[in-house]
Parts: structure tokens; sequence; C-alpha cells
């Protein structure tokens, strides 16, 4: 009995450190941290001018960003070129050409020297826009892992000039391969014709692959949580199967055999529908995966500043650690469902029905 009610005595002051830990911190102060935590969430999520990594704060009170600037090019009436430090991260204008320039929310916009923008009811910016072609974050980091996968393989190239047997990142990237083109191209496409589509394959699997880790990064990195990139390779892969599609790839979606007539004219705009909406289907499934995952990680990370007390901060630590490592898997995960669905469409865009046709 004496240990149960020490026992007792114990959970109790437990639960009133829990519960004094968390008063610390006012109502103001957590409304305050939880939308800035929001907007940290969805800068990171949004496409930038910069590459900014982390924030630090100054002995008066000021913010400090670390990070580097991007070149910003902008299409009006000619093309002008200018580094995004000319923003100071939105709070000031850039003027360029005799032109001023204002970004807000990530997008740019004309100004007057004043650099004021005119907001509608709905608190919409509707000054004239430029056709923004800038160096975005987004884009470096593409051309980063572009340029670090051509010369990782070229090195795994030349390595095989001299010995078969794999050296460095060649005894990752072998059994990669083979996985690639034994249990993906091959299953979908055939023997006979999945040769000319593994350059394709190996190529969209390692770059979402690669893009996708450095996402886990504290770089601040979210190129597939962009739907304009996960468009573009949905995209490609489109492009690739309908070039690719023989007359019995599309005999089966206008005038399918062995169907009755009236049945054909309605089946096939579904059929058509289903064509444009395979592609629809891999930008949304990569896009919305990562951006959730990237949500989760984030969130999760802020309420480690929301919440005071000991316990409840090591319970949210240790879920983000468990959670990180399942992004792992997701990661590579995303990249072999997006390149075993791209070999999928090109195995049905060749397919042969002829046997079909004889029965």
């Amino acid at each position: 009995m004496k240990q149960l009610f020490k026992a007792s005595l114990l959970v109790i002051l437990l639960i009133n450190l829990v519960s004094c830990s968390e008063k610390m911190m006012d109502d103001e102060e957590k409304a305050a941290l939880k939308l800035s935590i929001k907007a940290d969430i969805a800068h990171h999520l949004q496409d930038a001018h910069d590459f900014h990594l982390f924030t630090m704060k100054n002995e008066d009170g000021s913010e400090k960003h670390i990070g580097f600037p991007l070149p910003v090019i902008l299409i009006d009436g000619g093309v002008e070129v200018f580094m995004s430090s000319k923003f100071h991260h939105g709070h000031a204008v850039a003027e360029s050409g005799g032109k001023f320039y204002k970004l807000n929310h990530g997008k740019i916009y004309k100004t007057e020297a004043d650099g004021k923008l005119h907001f509608d009811e709905e608190g919409h910016a509707h000054n004239e826009m430029p056709m923004d072609v800038s160096i975005t974050k987004s884009v470096f980091s593409t051309l980063m892992i572009v340029l670090l996968i051509f010369f990782l393989f070229k090195k795994v190239g030349k390595s095989y000039g001299t010995s078969l047997v794999p050296r460095g990142f060649g005894k990752i990237a072998e059994p990669l391969v083979l996985f690639v083109r034994d249990e993906i191209a091959i299953p979908n496409i055939g023997e006979k014709k999945y040769k000319k589509y593994m350059p394709y394959l190996l190529t969209v699997f390692f770059f979402i692959w690669f893009i996708n880790l450095t996402g886990l990064t504290p770089l601040g990195i979210n190129v597939t949580g962009n739907i304009a990139v996960t468009t573009s390779l949905a995209i490609l892969t489109f492009i690739i199967t309908t070039a690719s599609g023989n007359k019995n790839y599309w005999k089966h979606i206008f005038w399918m055999p062995g169907v009755p007539v009236p049945m054909k004219f309605i089946l096939a705009p579904i059929e058509l529908l289903g064509v444009l909406i395979k592609p629809f289907a891999l930008l949304i499934r990569l896009y919305a995966n990562i951006s959730a995952g990237h949500i989760v990680l984030m969130s999760l990370i802020g309420l480690l500043f929301i919440f005071q007390n000991v316990f409840a901060r090591g319970a949210f630590f240790g879920l983000t650690i468990f959670l990180s490592l399942i992004e792992l898997l997701v990661a590579f995960l995303q990249a072999y469902i997006f390149t075993m669905l791209s070999a999928l469409y090109f195995g049905m865009a060749v397919e042969e029905h002829d046997h079909e046709e004889g029965h």
C-alpha cells in the first residue's frame, strides 16, 4: 500500500510539473508561434528566388538570413537579369533597366519606385506581372542533382572499362540498374522491346530517388513537392507512351475489337479520357505523397517548440525520427512506383494483340 501511495504521489507530481511547464507560454505566444510554424511550412513547400538555409536572430532582435541569392530573369519588354538579393527577402524594391519590381509571396510584380502593391478585397495583388523564367530554388536543385547523377554514372561507366567488378558508387548502382531492368522494364514491356526504354526509366528512377533523398536533408529542398516538376515528368511519360503506341494500342482505344458497335461509341470517349488520366495520376501521386511527408515532418518539428514539457517533446522527437526513417523508404518507393507505372504504360502501348484477334 505504501508503494502504491508513493507511486500515486509521484504521478500527481509529474502531472503538476507538466501542466505548470505548459503554462509557461501564454496563449498569445502560442498563437504567434503557431502562425510562425505555418508560415515556415508554407515557405518550405513553395519555390523561392533565393536559397534560404536558416535564420539567426541578432542581439537587437533583428533576423539574419543565411543562404545565397539566385539569378532573377524576367521578360518584360526585353530581358531583365539581376540577383534576388536586390529584393532583400521581399523587403525592398528591385530596380533593373529603369523598371521596378516587388517580391510578394514568391511572385514578382511590377511597381512604381515606391514599391506599392495594389490588392483586391481578397488580398490578392493585381499589379502587372512580368514573365518569370528565373533560376529558382527548385531549378537550381534540379540542375545540381542532374549534374551529380551525370558525373556519378560517368565515373561508374569508366570503371567498367578496366574491370567488370563494380567499385565505389557502382556497388550501389549496379543492383539498382538490374532491379529496374529485371523487375520493372522486362515484366511490363517485354524482353523484345524493353531496351529502348531503359535510358528513360533509369533516368527517371534515379532522378526522383536522389531528389527525394535531398528533400529529407536540412537544405529545404522540395523539388518533387513542386507540382510543376511532377507535371513535367508525367508529360514526358505521356509523350513517349503516345509516340510508342502501335495500331493495336490505338485500335483498343477508338474501336475495341470484340465489342458491339453501339458500345464502341460509348467506350471510345472513356478510353480516350483514360489516356489523359494516366499522366495526371502519375503527377498527383508523386506530388501528394512527397508534399504530405514534408508537411507531417515539419509539423512534428513545430510541435517540439509549442509543447514545453520534456515528456511531450521526447515523444514528438522520437516520432519525428521514426517518420524520417519511414520517409527514406517512401523516397525509394515513390521513385519505384513512378518508374513502374511508366514502364506499364509503355508496355500497353507496344503490346501486340494478334493472338486475341485469332481467338
